[in-house]
């Protein structure tokens, strides 16, 4: 007899052979127990996860002897012509060579016919989803009501590909992908049937490399065989196929974790020196994150999959990093992996890569700020896992509390509007957050940055207090001073409140443009550095618009000159902050009181023939007119 590849020569042949498909094969023995079967079966999933012999199975079960039974004897001959493909009764059809209506159209004849020596006669089409259009409808009229004696069962890679009209016809079964422990034990039950001396890290590594494909894996310690004779190790493997050991993604991610980026580019180099794919590198390092992030929220289904030592090492570093931290990391690496996808210089990518992960794991989150800044170091740090003691990081990744140390002489003589508290100020928090992100170069080792946790009782304490309408008037006058330009957009804000390290001023509606001018970068700076200075400690500035804030006289909103009363006019009849020269027939005016008319003719006359106002008239061609 010829010789026979592992994937053929064990592949099932009874329901109990099937691995890793429980929840379709007791479905289908169910379906066989109390007789409740459906006329058309889709069965969908991965390569090599057992579709076209599960089918056979279930073939073997409805026309076995005495059947449909469960517990057939599969060296019979009716069930040894399905399992070999030569019953008249189970006819196995290509989809993709028989894709065609006029093929369809031949079937629906065929299907007229009883049944040669078998109970059913049963059509199994292989990747279905390759059939045309017009075949698929060419079926639907058959594949609905078809004779008794008729069962469909369809198998396919992609059901997406295929008509909605099809898919509500059938009852349909996903095929998981095999698990990474099934696969390596069925390849050491194999090997000890042949007699081949497989080593238990060796058929792990054939299982991750399957993709959970059984007959993957039975393909490749075939070839295995014929490579290393009777002794395969964890290196053949890898040599042959090209795979990065585990050991190899394990270190890596270690490096990462504890922020090595010098070891994790001498990995990257020693990978890529071997003839490595570098994408498939990747691949299992982010797929190792994954396995990470799991384990963090149950570590026995995160370990499952993988072998004793390194099921340990990935329990020891879950507890490096926090779950938001990996999520950064992994992102990052899907993005370099999105980039490798389509470039030639595989390395130089990957290598970023590696460097930008350890900036995303030292990354400080937004959570983590909110949280330092509600508590402050006399309540609760923000939850991290602790790091083993041998970890060195460049920095550390989570804020903590500064300790500020200014001499209470100057703090009251820089801030006098602060009032001393009890309590380190969250802006110094903030400080120190700004600190832990600056930019340090990747590749050179840094120093354990020495932070202290929690303030000592020598540690002296700065106010938060402040008196805004004092703060405010102070900040008008030294811009004032300074900045002169920009004093008049200033000075139609309004100082709202101060909160977390950021002073909140708002604008009216009608002062947007004053909003936006001083909102750029290099005024906003400016403004937080005077108003540092008035306090004594680092602030921020936050400009809004506040609807609720009345607009400055000056504004638009503020014409309403004509409606009123003759008492309050005069103080109206200023146009800016800033008092205007006078007239000579203002200062007539003011020299002989008893002149002015004061009646409603006599304002609107001084109103028309203000400077100001016949500038404006002429300057956007404007026309004067009273309120109805």
């Amino acid at each position: 007899m010829s010789y026979q590849v592992f994937a053929r020569k064990y592949r099932p042949k009874t329901f109990a052979d099937v691995l890793g498909q429980e929840h379709v094969v007791r479905t289908l023995r169910n379906a066989i127990a109390q007789e409740r079967l459906a006329h058309a079966y889709l069965f969908v999933g991965p390569r090599g996860t057992g579709k076209t012999s599960t089918a056979r199975i279930f073939a073997k079960a409805l026309n076995c002897p005495g059947g449909p039974s469960i517990d057939f004897d599969p060296e019979d001959p009716i069930c040894k012509e399905i399992a070999e493909g030569n019953s008249l009764d189970v006819l196995e059809i290509d989809g993709a060579s028989n894709n065609g209506v006029d093929q369809v159209r031949d079937l629906r004849e065929s299907v007229k016919y009883a049944p040669a020596k078998s109970r059913y006669k049963i059509y199994y089409i292989d990747e279905v989803h390759m059939l045309s259009t017009a075949a698929f409808n060419a079926l639907l009229k058959t594949l609905e009501e078809p004779p008794p004696h008729v069962k469909f069962i369809f198998a396919t890679t992609e059901a997406n590909k295929i008509l909605p009209t099809i898919i509500s016809r059938c009852q349909r079964f996903d095929l998981r992908r095999i698990p990474l422990g099934i696969i390596a034990k069925h390849l050491l039950h194999i090997a000890s049937i042949e007699g081949v001396d497989l080593d238990e890290k060796a058929a792990f590594a054939i299982g991750k490399g399957a993709d959970g494909g059984m007959r993957d894996a039975q393909s490749m310690l075939d070839q295995l065989v014929a490579f290393c004779g009777n002794k395969i190790r964890e290196q053949d493997v890898l040599d042959v196929f090209g795979f990065t050991g585990m050991e190899t993604v394990v270190q890596l991610s270690q490096q990462v974790l504890e922020s090595d980026t010098v070891g994790a580019l001498q990995q990257v180099h020693d990978t890529s020196e071997a003839g490595k794919d570098l994408g498939k590198l990747l691949s299992d390092l982010i797929q190792h994150f994954r396995t990470l992030l799991v384990s963090q929220a149950d570590p026995e289904t995160g370990a499952e999959d993988l072998a004793p030592e390194i099921a340990e090492r990935v329990a020891a570093q879950c507890q490096m990093a926090t779950t938001e931290q990996l999520l950064r990391v992994v992102d990052g690496l899907a993005e370099v992996d999105a980039r490798m996808r389509w470039t030639t210089n595989k390395r130089l990518h990957l290598e970023l890569g590696m460097i930008q992960a350890v900036q995303h794991l030292n990354e400080v989150s937004l959570s983590d700020v909110i949280e330092a800044l509600d508590h402050g170091p006399a309540g609760p740090l923000p939850k991290v896992q602790a790091r083993p003691a041998h970890v060195t990081s460049a920095r550390s990744s989570t804020p903590t509390p500064a300790l500020v140390e200014k001499k209470t002489a100057e703090s009251s003589a820089t801030a006098p509007l602060a009032s001393q508290v009890t309590s380190t100020p969250p802006v110094a928090q903030v400080a120190e957050v700004e600190k832990l992100n600056e930019p340090t170069p990747a590749l050179a080792p840094q120093p354990k940055p020495q932070v202290a946790l929690s303030p000592t009782p020598e540690t002296p304490t700065v106010s938060t207090d402040i008196d805004l309408v004092q703060f405010w008037t102070d900040l008008v006058n030294i811009v004032q001073d300074r900045r002169a330009l920009i004093v008049d957009w200033l000075k139609v804000g309004t100082a709202l409140g101060f909160q977390r390290g950021t002073i909140k001023i708002g604008f009216p509606s009608t002062e947007v443009h004053a909003r936006d001018s001083l909102n750029r970068d290099n005024q906003r700076k400016f403004l937080e550095s005077l108003a540092s200075e008035l306090v004594g400690f680092p602030v921020k500035m936050e400009l809004v618009v506040d609807p609720s804030l009345q607009p400055p006289l000056a504004s638009e909103m503020g014409f309403d000159l004509l409606d009123m009363s003759p008492v309050n006019a005069a103080p109206n009849l200023a146009m800016g902050a800033e008092p205007q020269a006078p007239s000579a027939a203002s200062t007539t005016a003011a020299s002989a009181p008893a002149a002015v008319d004061e009646s409603s003719e006599g304002i609107k006359e001084a109103f028309e023939n203000d400077p100001l106002i016949q500038a404006a008239i002429q300057k956007f061609s404007l026309k004067l007119a009273a309120r109805a």
